[in-house]
Order: structure tokens, then C-alpha cells, then sequence
């Protein structure tokens, strides 16, 4: 799970394709979990070779220009690449970038990949149970010393998730969901540090209060105020372990204005502290990635 990944810290490795009497069509050329901060980080997607990228933002920001058309990389989104093509990511300066990642060659790979990227888009929001899915697979890659087979399954369950992901399950209840409940959904993905009251979400679906959290519950199985909380409460997880922010500004990004709020919240959720949560749960040391 993604918990597992952040607990074990940075780390990078890649993996040699070794020659096989069995043709695969998914390896795994490479996995990672990186921190980039105030330096130069920039990938050229034409001077690439050929395979797929899958790499799913923690907390900062890493920017992408994807043939012409510019994405702010946000925690809670993954980017889906193919080389070479004519796209760049890379660091601003004066920012911070947490991710992980998986690059992946074969034939079988790069269609699946391309596929989504035409029907979504090199930027997707995904559930949880894919993003546990690519970090498994990358914590195994990148830290184990699997052999072919297994590293192949490794890599081609992460491309199944995105296929999963990208076409069946982006947000709850999957293509059941009315266009007003996502349209609701899609602010409260858009940004979590915004108002999102529930007489916001009305209007942003276009009904009325009553009547949006009706269709609201009905569709995603839980109350407009219980779904936000729940979202803010992943990512106040998910940046407590991977970023050394203050408790502080960590409530201001989760929507919080006020801190002690915030700590209480947190403690109701996960029955720690903000703090407590992240002494026990981070890594005793970090390992520094040895490539990016």
C-alpha cells in the first residue's frame, strides 16, 4: 500500500531487461519514490527511448507540457506518459516535488498506455485502490530483487489498474454517477484547501441542497460533509508522511483554517495526533535516491 512506500523512504532502482526464451510484453525498466527540491530536474520526451510512465504525485508540484498544452502536477494526480513524444515535465524553481514512479516497456504496455492517455488524458485523478496498486508495485521493484516473471506481473497489475482506474472507478459509483454529483466532485478533487460547504456543492451541481444531498449520498455512499472530510483526511496523511511542512500549513492545505480544529479532526480520524501519526509512521532515516 502507499503507506508501506512512504514508511520505507526514497529510493530508485533500475532494472535490467534480461533475456528471455518467452517473449513478455510488459517489463519493468525502472521504479521509484523521489524528493526533488530546489534543484534542476527536467525530462525532454523526444531525446527518450521508447516505453511508458507512470508517475503519481505526492505533495509539491512538478509541471508538464504535454504537445503544447501546460498541467500543474498536484498532490493526488498521476501523470501517464509514452516516449518519446513531444512533452517535457520538470521542476519550477523554488518548488518542491514528492512522487513516485514505474517505467514500463513491451508492446502490450504501450498500447494499454496510449489508449488511456486518448481517452483521459496524460493527467488523471484515480482511487485509491489504484494508486495502492502502483505503490505496491513500485516499493517491489524498486526495492526487492524480483525475478522476470514476477517483476513483469508487477508491472503490467500497475497498467491494469490504470485501465481500471482511468475507465471504471476515477471517482465513486464509476459511469452511474449523475453529471450534477460530478460535477460536485470534480470541485472538491479541484482543491481541497477551497470553501467546500455544502450549500457550494449545491450550487456547483446545479440543485438544490435538499435535493444534492439526496443524489449525493445515493451516488457516492456517503454524506457531501462525510466525503469531504474523508478526502481532506487522505491527504493530510499523505503529507504528514511525505513532506516535513508544519502541522499548520499542512490543516491550511487540507482545508482547515484553524489548527486546533484541524488536530482534533485528525485525532477523531485516525485516533493520533497530527503529530503523533507522523513520529510513528515516518521512516527512522531517509535513503537519498541514487537516480532520477
Amino acid at each position: 500500500m502507499l503507506s508501506d512506500l512512504l514508511f520505507h523512504g526514497p529510493v530508485v532502482r533500475s532494472l535490467q531487461i534480461a533475456r528471455s526464451p518467452i517473449e513478455l510484453h510488459c517489463l519493468a525498466i525502472g521504479a521509484g519514490y523521489e524528493r526533488r527540491e530546489n534543484e534542476t530536474y527536467s525530462w525532454e520526451g523526444r531525446k527518450r527511448g521508447t516505453f511508458a510512465l507512470i508517475q503519481h504525485t505526492l505533495a509539491g508540484r512538478g509541471e508538464l507540457d504535454y504537445a503544447g498544452t501546460h498541467h500543474a502536477l498536484l498532490p493526488g494526480e498521476t501523470m501517464v506518459l509514452t516516449f518519446p513524444h513531444a512533452n517535457r515535465y520538470w521542476l519550477a524553481t523554488g518548488e518542491r516535488w514528492d512522487y513516485f514512479w514505474i517505467g514500463i516497456q513491451g508492446r502490450e504496455a504501450l498500447r494499454l498506455v496510449r489508449a488511456v492517455i486518448e481517452a483521459r488524458g496524460p493527467v488523471l485523478r484515480l482511487g485509491s485502490g489504484a494508486i495502492d496498486t502502483f505503490a505496491d508495485a513500485c516499493l517491489a521493484l524498486a526495492a526487492g530483487d524480483l525475478p522476470v516473471g514476477a517483476s513483469s506481473a508487477a508491472a503490467y497489475g500497475a497498467i491494469m489498474a490504470l485501465r481500471d482506474g482511468a475507465f471504471e472507478n476515477a471517482i465513486p459509483g464509476g459511469p452511474e454517477v449523475p453529471t450534477s454529483i460530478r460535477k460536485a466532485l470534480a470541485l472538491i478533487d479541484h482543491d481541497l484547501s477551497a470553501n467546500l460547504d455544502v450549500d457550494r456543492l449545491a450550487r456547483a451541481a446545479q440543485l438544490s441542497r435538499a435535493h444534492f444531498v439526496r443524489q449525493f449520498t445515493a451516488s457516492v455512499g456517503a454524506s457531501p460533509s462525510g466525503y469531504v472530510l474523508d478526502k481532506r483526511m487522505q491527504l493530510a496523511e499523505r503529507l504528514l508522511l511525505a513532506t516535513d511542512e508544519t502541522v499548520a500549513a499542512i490543516a491550511a492545505t487540507c482545508g482547515f483554517a484553524d489548527g486546533n480544529y484541524f488536530a482534533k479532526a485528525f485525532r477523531r480520524h485516525s485516533d493520533v495526533t497530527p503529530s503523533a501519526y507522523r513520529a510513528t509512521r515516518q521512516p527512522l532515516f531517509s535513503a537519498e535516491p541514487a537516480s532520477g
